[in-house]
């Protein structure tokens, strides 16, 4: 009944806000002075003391200990029987121990529990972050730490943003903290163990050597400008960093001593703004939030489940941001113009404080958020924001750039998603987690390279993840908030596999399908995933779980719950359990097996890979043909940088207009290059016109360009290292990413072009044995002109010009050489996951978003009937 009276009060509390919200935006990233037309300034101004009053004693979310926030905030007290029934009330509530005993709340397990198939998308990734935290150095990582802290500095600071002129320096040091812990519960890499505890060491002796608890890798003359309102780069957000990585080298790899460090840091700031509060007002702090904090209310909240201190919980309310979560809390869609990852760690904080006190309201808001950024503002990838921030509501058509999908939001959208799995067990959020994870945190990887990653993620139509404004970044010379989280993200990738519900009976929900194995502790047993690699050809995902004995089985029952996404089909879908059929649920519910299990039982899935269609987040009408193309969880980018055009036919089904490419293409693609001195070049279509080019990195548009697939006309297939046996065939040489568009030429003397396979292009060529006599080449003769053959002009100092050319002189050496190529692999392969489009002036090849480096690509068709 007090929780329902408490809500109504928010109710009235935070429509004012709003209300003063709509009339001057004043609650942003970005400090401002105090508006005349805002609730705080009404309450500084007000004479009605007993309405003051009791809208101060709300404003901030519900204090945790009145006697604590009256230090910090002096001010009337309530009556006698109102302070009583106050703290009481929400005495009640914080003692209830939150939300963890409640039943049916899923427990994580423990990242030292789960490990990762290495040869897996999953475990690549992985190793190739592993890779990128055991190069980087710790003098270099902490040596602005050193001079902050008037220490001797060793070597060079890194660059970028951690270079000793730019205020956010430290930042990163914090996330390699929490990327290290993570990354060593997954692998037990002891070179990594060695390296974080010497970073952890390090700073140690910094916080020291100061000797007041402060620890930044800049002096705290940031924090006089942060609390003056005046211009400085979001001191706090680095000091989240370093605490919430020093908290997890305590909560994850059991260094006693970074607890500490920790728990003496938030001593410091503690009494700093206990100081601001009692020197200013109370509004003063809250103002100074308009600047980004990062997640200080999470790191807060979190350190007070360790340590119990209630300070540790006061100080965390005071980093909850009222006047963004006001609006939430009365269900308001009022995020546009915000900026976004700002905004997004102050409600995984308020997730925090619900798991904490239990109070409904901050379960509410997170839920609220979720929904909204989910339906509204989240893109195909399950990222968010353009250029950082959020734009208006179902208007995300005319957003599409190059700086879309800041990685830190996906990062942190990811946090909000798994706390609401977690109380709720709905399919929602796991099938969110899975889009987010698979398109918007394993794209931003370039490939296997350690210590690439980008910052956004381009949804530009014909766009490029090397075309962006920070394009690829460097392993030394960057260090973006999104490097930070991006390390983060690759440390924990089996976080959110497997989810347990303690109890007599203890159950096991498995929500991605990752393969790993669990040491289930709480189960007693050993749980294996083993997942097939999945195919556009062979559209099933084909899982199998298998149950051993872990050496402790006590033969009590358990439970698996397997998720059966949303984005499959009940037709054709099958479960069996050694075997034995079982009866699936339909899509977006859990297939539920209790049972003792054996040693080696199996549980099996077989789940359609549905193709589909997803339009934009976007109500315009002139919009709705706007879409993106899914298969199963994989969003699909068609390889282009011009049309974008699928027509469909009213009558037409979607897999009549996408076919998945068939699996032996592959053996069929090749590169015709020749050497030139010490430069190798290659054939490549450039500007629908054929030339040769130097040889390309892999990954590039110009190696897309560069490929071809060799198609003989007896159906034949032959890969280039058997090029003798295709001595004497018919061969048409199609574009890699234009289907059905080939090789033509236009006679004699002619440089040739791009034709379509329909047109009379004279496009057929005979292989022949190379011409310069050399056993790894081959020449092409044209079946309509014969004695003429693709020659390239790469030995007569025109390396560019390739066209057809006859000679009568079969003694012409340089002739002979310009049309003998080495004919090699091609330099590009279609992705495992690929599919052919019928676009409206042009086909397209379709494959994951994630398999795309600096390549242009599509992600949103004009797809219309």
């Amino acid at each position: 009944m007090k929780s329902l009276m408490l809500l109504k009060v928010w109710g009235v509390l935070f429509l004012a806000m709003l209300c003063g919200v709509v009339k001057s935006k004043e609650c942003t990233n970005i400090p401002t002075q105090l508006s005349s037309h805002s609730l705080r300034y009404e309450l500084l101004s007000s004479k009605n003391e007993s309405w003051k009053e009791e809208m101060y004693s709300h404003y901030h979310l519900t204090p945790t200990d009145d006697s604590a926030w009256s230090k910090l905030h002096p001010r009337k007290m309530l009556k006698e029987e109102e302070k009583f029934d106050w703290m009481m009330m929400y005495r009640q509530i914080k003692n209830s121990g939150g939300v963890k005993g409640i039943d049916g709340i899923l427990n994580e397990v423990s990242l030292h529990d789960v490990r990762i198939e290495p040869n897996s998308m999953h475990g690549i990734a992985q190793q190739t972050n592993l890779e990128y935290l055991l190069m980087l150095d710790v003098d270099r990582l902490v040596w602005s730490f050193r001079k902050t802290a008037g220490l001797e500095t060793l070597g060079n600071a890194y660059g970028g943003w951690e270079a000793p002129n730019v205020e956010l320096r430290g930042h990163f040091v914090g996330h390699y903290l929490s990327a290290s812990a993570q990354m060593w519960a997954s692998t037990h890499n002891e070179s990594l163990k060695q390296k974080m505890s010497a970073v952890v060491s390090a700073l140690s002796t910094c916080q020291e050597k100061m000797g007041s608890g402060y620890l930044s890798a800049f002096p705290s003359e940031l924090f006089d400008r942060f609390e003056a309102i005046k211009p400085v780069w979001a001191p706090y957000y680095t000091i989240h960093k370093i605490m919430a990585g020093l908290l997890d080298q305590y909560m994850i790899a059991g260094n006693d001593h970074a607890l500490k460090m920790t728990t003496w840091m938030a001593e410091y700031f503690y009494n700093r703004v206990q100081n601001v509060i009692t020197k200013y007002t109370i509004e003063r702090h809250w103002r100074s939030l308009n600047e980004e904090t990062g997640g200080m209310n999470d790191v807060l909240y979190r350190l007070y489940t360790v340590t119990g201190d209630p300070k540790h919980l006061l100080l965390a309310h005071l980093f909850d941001k009222p006047c963004f979560l006001g609006p939430l809390a009365l269900k308001a869609d009022d995020i546009s113009g915000f900026h976004a990852n700002t905004h997004i760690p102050v409600v995984v904080g308020t997730q925090m404080r619900y798991e904490i006190t239990g109070d409904p309201l901050y379960k509410e808001i997170g839920t609220f958020f979720m929904d909204i950024v989910n339906s509204s503002h989240s893109y195909a990838t399950g990222g968010t924001s353009v250029g950082e921030f959020w734009s208006d509501p179902k208007r995300l058509a005319s957003t599409l750039q190059t700086e879309n999908e800041e990685s830190c939001t996906t990062y942190n959208m990811l946090k909000v998603s798994r706390h609401l799995f977690r109380w709720t067990k709905e399919m929602a959020y796991a099938d969110y987690y899975e889009r987010a994870l698979t398109n918007g945190v394993l794209s931003i990887q370039r490939g296997r390279d350690p210590g690439v990653m980008i910052y956004m993620l381009p949804l530009k139509q014909g766009g490029s993840k090397a075309q962006s404004y920070h394009k690829w970044g460097t392993q030394f010379d960057s260090f973006w908030c999104c490097y930070g989280t991006g390390i983060e993200s690759f440390s924990k990738l089996g976080d959110s596999i497997y989810f347990e519900e303690k109890g007599n009976s203890p159950g096991l929900y498995i929500i991605q399908y990752i393969p790993s194995s669990l040491d289930w502790k709480t189960g007693q047993v050993l749980v294996s995933q083993k997942i097939e690699p999945v195919f556009s050809w062979d559209n099933r995902l084909r899982v199998t779980i298998t149950i051993s004995s872990n050496g402790h089985s006590s033969g009590a029952s358990s439970t698996l719950n397997l998720r059966i996404p949303t984005w499959t089909h009940s037709s054709g879908a099958k479960a069996t359990l050694n075997g034995k059929d079982l009866s699936l649920p339909t899509p977006g519910n859990f297939l539920t097996v209790a049972k003792t299990w054996g040693q080696g039982d199996k549980i099996t899935l077989e789940l359609p890979m549905i193709l589909r269609t997803e339009a934009i987040q976007d109500d315009r009408p002139e919009y709705a043909s706007v879409q993106a193309i899914l298969y199963g969880p994989y969003l699909l980018a068609g390889h282009s940088s011009g049309d974008w055009d699928i027509v469909t036919k009213s009558t037409a089904a979607l897999s009549d207009l996408i076919t998945p490419v068939p699996a032996d293409y592959n053996a069929n693609l090749i590169s015709l290059m020749q050497e030139s001195g010490n430069t190798t070049f290659v054939l490549t279509n450039s500007n629908q016109s054929i030339q040769m080019e130097k040889y390309p990195e892999a990954g590039t548009n110009a190696a897309v360009s560069s490929t071809f697939r060799l198609i003989s006309l007896d159906k034949s297939s032959v890969s280039p290292s058997q090029h003798k046996d295709l001595i004497g065939k018919q061969v048409m040489l199609e574009l890699f990413d234009l289907p059905e568009m080939f090789i033509s030429h236009q006679g004699q003397e002619q440089s040739l072009g791009i034709a379509a396979s329909s047109d009379e292009g004279g496009s057929l060529f005979r292989v022949a044995a190379g011409l310069d006599g050399q056993d790894n080449t081959v020449s092409l003769e044209s079946e309509s002109q014969k004695g003429c053959f693709i020659s390239s002009g790469v030995n007569y100092g025109s390396s560019s010009t390739v066209k057809l050319s006859c000679n009568t002189k079969s003694s012409d050496a340089g002739f002979k050489q310009s049309a003998s190529f080495i004919l090699g692999n091609g330099i590009s392969e279609y992705h495992p996951i690929s599919f052919v489009a019928k676009g409206a002036k042009r086909n397209f090849i379709l494959s994951p978003l994630l398999s795309f480096r600096d390549e242009s690509y599509t992600v949103y068709f004009n797809i219309q009937s």
